[in-house]
C-alpha cells in the first residue's frame, strides 16, 4: 500500500498547474476531404499493413490508400464499418450490423469479403455495429455494445455482458475490455476477470490504455481526464491539460514514443503530452486540420499520424525535419526576413518584426516552446535583418533601424531600406534604399548617425555587397547591377559603372550581386555569372554552370560551414561540399516539399547552422533541420496498387495484393500470372510509394520486359498506359527514389498477351502448310510455265531449226541444183562424149562394114582366083577391130560414170547376164534404135530381137512390161 500512495504522490507533486506553451515549429497538415477518397466523410479507425497501405473504416465501406489512390470496398449488406484490424497474414477484420468477416484478396490480388456470420449461434446473428477488433495471436475480438465475439479455430465464442461492452484494446500481450457493470476486465486462460478493484466515479467510461512505464498502464476517459492502472488499482493522473479534458471529451490515445502521447478530443483536436502531462503539442483547426473532433490516431511506420475526424481525414507529419513557425497566431503572415541575435528568433515579416526567446538546450530550434512577441516600432513591411558588428538593423519600408531592448530606433527615415552591407576595417555601414546608397556612420558614443545619401546614382538598389577592395555592388531589378568606386571620405560616388547586356549579363533584369569566396556573382535568369576583372564583364561561371545550366537563380548565399543555399527556378536547394563523391566534389540537393513556396522576388534563405535552416515563404517560416533530413533513414518503397486492361469496358486484373502459398507476398507467384486474350492488349499500371511524408520528393522510373528497351526516366507521375502490345510475355517493373537518391526494391507484375487464333502455332502450322501447298503450286505451275516456255523455245528452236534447216535445204538444194547442174552439165558432156564415142563406134562399125561389102564388091568383080584366101588376113583384121573389147571397156567405163554404175548394179542384181546382154542393156538405157544397136554389136535385126527377147526371159519380164523402164527401175531400186 505504500508503494501505491507514492506513486501517486510523484505524479501528483510532479506537474505544474499551468498549460505550458506549445513548440514554435509545426508540421506539415495534409487534409483528405470525402470528395478526395469518394465516400462518407466520417472515418472510425484507421490501421497499416506491412506493405505500408492504410485501411480507414468509413459508412460506405473499408477504404484503403496507398499515398495516391483511394479504394472503396463496401460490405455486402452496404453496412458502415466502425472498426477494422489486420492480422499478420493479410486479412482485414472488419464488422458491421449484422456481419462480420475478413477482406482478403484473391488470386487475382483484388480484396474481396468472407463472411463469418454462418459461425455464430442462430440467436446471436443480429446484432449491432462492431466498435473495437482485437488481434491476440491465433483469436480475434470483435466488440459489439451487447456481446463480445471470440473468434478462433474457426469457431465464435460470444461472451455477453450485464451492462454492456464499452470498450476493448489489447496492450503488449493482454487483452482489455470495459464492462459497465464489471468495470475493466482482463482476458485470461479463456475468462475474462477483473483487473481493476473498483472504478474511481460510478459511470466512468474508458476510451483509451496504453502502455506507460514497465508495469503502469496509461488509461484515459471519456470526460474524467487521465488515469494511471498500476497494481489493479487507478490513479488520478492530474496534469496541466486538465482544463482541456474538462471541457472536452477524449475519444482515443496513441503512444508516439517512450515519452509522447497523441490524445484525441471531441473538439480540441490532437493533444502532444509528455509522460507528465505537459503539453508539447496542439492540432485543431487552428494549427490546420480540417475538424478538430478526432475518432482514432494511428502511429503509421515513419512515425507520422494519421488522424480520423468526423469529417474526413488528416496526415499530420510529425516526424518531419520541415515545419512551420508562425510568429502570429491566427495570421499567417508574408516572411521576409529572419535572424537569431542574442539567443532571440527575429522574424521580419509583411507587418512588423516578431521575436521569441530561444532555449539553448534545444540544438533544434523547432522545439523551443515559447510565444512570439512584436518588436515595438516596427509595424509595416520588414525588408531585412543584418547583423554587423554583434547589433542588428533593420531594413524597414519607413527606413533603417537599429532593434534594441525590443525596440527598433531609427537611424535613417527619408526613404525605405532594403538591406545593409560593413566596410573592410571600418565600422561604417553602408545601406542599399529606395533611392541609392546610404551612408550609417559610427558615431563617437558608440552610436550611429546618417551619413547622408552617396550621390550621383539614384536608383533603388535592392541588396548590396562589398568586395575585398571596397567597391560597393548594387543591383536594380530592372537596370542590371552598379559598381561603385566610393571617395577616401565614403560620402560621395567618385566613379561607377552600369552592367548591363553590354557587358555580359543576359539581361538587364532580375539580376542580384553577392560577393562570396573573395568572387563577384551575380544571379540571372540564365545561371550564376562571375566578374572578370580583366575584361570588365561578367561571364557564365564555369563551377555553377553545370549545376544551374541556363535556368534562373533568384538566391543565393553562403553557410558558415561552407555549403550554398539557394532558390533556382523556385526551387530550395543547397551545394553540400561535404557530401563528396569520387565524380564531383560535392551533391547538390533539392527540397521539393519547399517548391514554389518562397516569397517570389524577395526570395530569403538563413542557413544558421545543419540543424537549422529557415526559408522565408507567403505563410510563416519554414524550418529545415538539414542534418536530419539527410540522414533520414526510412526505407523506401513502391506499392503496384492497380493493373487493367483497357478495352471497351476497363476490366481490374490486379488489385495491389501478391501472395504465395495463400499469404501476403512481396513478389507475385506462378498462380497469379495472368494469360489474356489477344483482344485484352492494352494495360493501364497504377503505383505509388508508401512514404506518405514525402510524396512531392518521389520520383518513379518503370520498363515494361518485352516491349520498352530500357527503363524509363524519372518522373512524378504515378501510373502508366501501354496500348496495342503484340502477344507474349510482359513484365512491368517499377521503381521509385526520393530527392536523395535512395531507391526502392523494384516491384514487377508478369501477364500473358496470348495470341489471337489467326496468330497460335496451329493456325501457323496451317499458314505454313497453306504457304508449301502454295509454293507446290507455284513449282509446278513454274515447271508448267517452264515446261511451257521450254516447248515453245523447243518449237521456236524446232521452227528457227526448220527454218535453218529449209534455209540450210534451199542452200543445199542450191548447191545440189548447182551440184546437179554441174553433173548433169558433167552428164550431158558425158553423154556427148558417150553419144560421140557410140557414134563414132557405129560410124566405124558402119565404116567398117562399107569396107568389108566393099571388098566383098571388089573381089567378085576382080574375079581374082582365091582372092577371098588372099584377103583373108584383111577381113581377119577388119573381124578383130569390129570386135575389138577395149572399145567396149572404154564405153562401159564412160557409161558406168554417167549412169550410176548401170552396168555394175545390173551384173550384180542379174549375174546370168552375158557381156552381149550387159552390151545389149546399155543400148537400150542409151535408148538406142534397134538399127544402131545392130549396127554396134555388128549383128543383124532379128539378131538385136532375138537379144532383146533373151534378155525379157533372163529378166522373167511379162510381155506388157517395158524393157527400158524395167532397167530405169532395176538401177533405181536394186534389191
Amino acid at each position: 500500500m505504500n508503494k501505491v500512495v507514492f506513486f501517486i504522490v510523484f505524479y501528483v507533486f510532479s506537474i505544474s498547474t499551468a498549460i505550458a506553451q506549445t513548440t514554435i515549429g509545426l508540421p506539415a497538415i495534409k487534409n483528405y476531404k470525402s470528395s478526395d477518397y469518394n465516400a462518407a466523410t466520417q472515418i472510425y479507425d484507421v490501421k497499416q499493413d506491412k506493405e505500408g497501405i492504410l485501411y480507414f473504416a468509413n459508412d460506405d465501406g473499408l477504404l484503403t490508400f496507398d499515398g495516391s489512390y483511394w479504394k472503396v470496398y463496401p460490405m455486402p449488406n452496404h453496412t458502415s464499418i466502425k472498426s477494422l484490424a489486420i492480422d499478420h497474414t493479410g486479412k482485414i477484420y472488419v464488422g458491421g450490423e449484422d456481419e462480420v468477416g475478413y477482406f482478403y484478396p484473391n488470386k487475382y490480388g483484388v480484396l474481396k469479403f468472407h463472411s463469418l456470420k454462418q459461425l455464430l449461434p442462430v440467436k446471436a446473428r443480429q446484432f449491432a455495429d462492431i466498435w473495437n477488433i482485437v488481434i491476440d495471436g491465433d483469436q480475434v475480438f470483435f466488440r459489439t455494445i451487447e456481446a463480445l465475439f471470440q473468434y478462433k479455430n474457426d469457431q465464435i465464442t460470444v461472451f455477453d455482458a450485464s451492462d454492456g461492452w464499452y470498450f476493448l484494446t489489447k496492450v503488449d500481450q493482454t487483452v482489455f475490455a470495459y464492462d459497465k457493470g464489471a468495470g475493466l476486465m482482463a482476458f485470461t486462460n479463456g475468462h475474462w476477470q477483473s483487473c481493476c478493484r473498483k472504478m474511481p466515479a460510478p459511470g466512468m467510461r474508458i476510451t483509451g490504455i496504453t502502455s506507460f512505464s514497465k508495469d503502469t498502464l496509461l488509461i484515459t476517459t471519456q470526460k474524467h481526464g487521465l488515469y494511471l492502472l498500476h497494481d489493479r488499482t487507478l490513479i488520478k493522473m492530474n496534469t496541466p491539460v486538465d482544463p482541456i479534458f474538462s471541457n472536452d471529451l477524449i475519444n482515443c490515445v496513441q503512444k508516439i514514443d517512450s515519452n509522447r502521447y497523441a490524445i484525441g478530443t471531441a473538439a480540441n483536436g490532437v493533444l502532444i503530452t509528455d509522460a507528465k502531462g505537459q503539453l508539447i503539442q496542439k492540432f485543431s483547426n487552428e494549427e490546420g486540420l480540417q475538424n478538430s473532433n478526432i475518432s482514432r490516431i494511428l502511429l503509421d511506420h515513419d512515425k507520422n499520424l494519421w488522424v480520423g475526424l468526423e469529417n474526413g481525414v488528416s496526415f499530420i507529419n510529425y516526424n518531419t525535419s520541415i515545419k512551420t513557425i508562425y510568429p502570429v497566431k491566427g495570421n499567417k503572415t508574408v516572411s521576409t526576413a529572419i535572424r537569431i541575435f542574442d539567443g532571440k528568433l527575429y522574424i521580419g515579416t509583411s507587418n512588423g518584426v516578431y521575436n521569441v526567446p530561444l532555449d539553448i538546450s534545444k540544438n533544434d530550434i523547432s522545439y523551443c516552446k515559447d510565444a512570439f512577441t512584436e518588436v515595438a516600432n516596427t509595424k509595416g513591411l520588414v525588408r531585412s535583418l543584418n547583423e554587423i558588428n554583434h547589433q542588428l538593423f533593420l531594413g524597414h519600408q519607413d527606413g533603417a533601424f537599429l532593434i534594441e531592448n525590443n525596440k527598433a530606433i531609427p537611424l535613417m527615415t527619408r526613404q525605405g531600406a532594403w538591406s545593409f552591407q560593413s566596410f573592410p576595417a571600418s565600422p561604417d555601414i553602408i545601406a542599399g534604399t529606395y533611392t541609392g546608397l546610404e551612408l550609417i556612420k559610427k558615431s563617437n558614443n558608440g552610436g550611429f548617425t546618417d551619413g547622408g545619401r552617396l550621390e550621383p546614382v539614384y536608383e533603388s538598389l535592392n541588396n548590396v555587397a562589398v568586395d575585398n577592395q571596397g567597391n560597393v555592388w548594387a543591383s536594380h531589378p530592372f537596370r542590371g547591377i552598379f559598381k561603385m568606386q566610393l571617395s577616401a571620405d565614403r560620402k560621395t560616388i567618385v566613379h561607377y559603372v552600369n552592367y548591363t547586356r553590354n557587358n555580359g549579363l543576359p539581361s538587364t533584369q532580375n539580376n542580384r550581386v553577392y560577393f562570396i569566396n573573395d568572387k563577384v556573382l551575380a544571379t540571372t535568369e540564365k545561371g550564376i555569372y562571375e566578374y572578370n576583372a580583366a575584361t570588365d564583364k561578367f561571364i557564365i561561371s564555369a563551377f555553377f554552370a553545370p549545376i544551374f545550366k541556363n535556368t534562373a537563380v533568384e538566391y543565393f548565399t553562403k553557410e558558415s560551414n561552407g555549403n550554398l543555399w539557394f532558390v533556382n527556378n523556385r526551387r530550395v536547394g543547397v551545394i553540400d561540399f561535404s557530401k563528396k563523391t569520387p565524380e564531383k566534389p560535392y551533391e547538390v540537393i533539392y527540397f521539393p516539399e519547399l517548391t514554389d513556396q518562397t516569397v517570389k522576388g524577395y526570395e530569403f534563405i538563413y542557413p544558421y547552422n545543419n540543424e537549422n535552416i529557415f526559408i522565408g515563404s507567403n505563410d510563416g517560416v519554414f524550418h529545415l533541420n538539414y542534418s536530419r533530413y539527410t540522414q533520414s533513414a526510412v526505407q523506401l518503397k513502391v506499392v503496384l496498387s492497380t493493373v487493367k486492361t483497357i478495352a471497351e469496358k476497363d476490366s481490374l486484373i490486379f488489385g495491389g495484393y501478391f501472395f504465395n502459398a495463400n499469404n501476403p507476398g512481396s513478389d507475385q507467384s506462378l498462380k497469379q500470372v495472368i494469360s489474356l486474350p489477344n483482344r485484352w492488349n492494352s494495360f493501364h499500371f497504377e503505383y505509388s510509394s508508401g512514404l506518405y511524408a514525402q510524396k512531392s520528393n518521389i520520383e518513379f522510373s518503370y520498363k515494361l520486359k518485352g516491349f520498352d528497351q530500357s527503363w524509363s526516366l524519372w518522373s512524378a507521375k504515378t501510373e502508366k498506359d501501354y496500348t496495342n502490345l503484340p502477344y507474349g510475355i510482359y513484365t512491368f517493373s517499377v521503381i521509385a527514389r526520393n530527392n536523395l537518391g535512395n531507391e526502392s526494391p523494384q516491384v514487377s507484375y508478369t501477364f500473358i498477351v496470348t495470341p489471337a487464333w489467326y496468330q497460335t502455332a496451329w493456325i501457323y502450322l496451317f499458314y505454313l502448310i497453306i504457304i508449301a501447298l502454295l509454293l507446290w503450286v507455284v513449282i509446278l505451275w513454274q515447271r508448267k510455265r517452264f515446261a511451257l516456255h521450254q516447248k515453245k523455245h523447243e518449237e521456236e528452236q524446232a521452227r528457227l531449226s526448220y527454218l535453218h534447216s529449209l534455209e540450210m535445204d534451199r542452200n543445199e538444194k542450191e548447191i545440189i541444183a548447182l551440184q546437179n547442174q554441174n553433173l548433169e552439165a558433167e552428164l550431158q558432156f558425158k553423154n556427148k562424149e558417150l553419144a560421140t564415142i557410140t557414134m563414132h563406134l557405129v560410124e566405124r562399125g558402119g565404116i567398117l562394114l562399107n569396107i568389108k561389102q566393099a571388098l566383098y564388091s571388089v573381089i567378085q568383080k576382080s574375079k581374082i582366083p582365091d582372092a577371098e584366101h588372099e584377103f583373108r588376113s584383111v577381113f581377119r583384121t577388119l573381124n578383130e577391130m569390129e570386135k575389138n573389147a577395149e572399145d567396149w571397156n572404154h564405153f562401159a567405163i564412160y557409161f558406168d560414170q554417167v549412169h550410176n554404175n548401170f552396168l555394175s548394179i545390173l551384173k550384180s542384181r542379174f549375174p546370168d547376164l552375158s557381156s552381149t546382154d550387159l552390151k545389149l542393156c546399155a543400148y537400150l538405157r542409151l535408148n538406142l534404135s534397134s538399127k544402131e544397136i545392130a549396127q554396134l554389136m555388128n549383128i543383124s535385126l532379128k539378131g538385136v530381137e532375138i537379144s532383146r527377147y533373151r534378155i525379157r526371159k533372163k529378166f522373167n519380164l511379162a510381155t506388157e512390161v517395158n524393157l527400158y523402164d524395167f532397167l530405169i527401175e532395176a538401177v533405181k531400186n536394186p534389191l
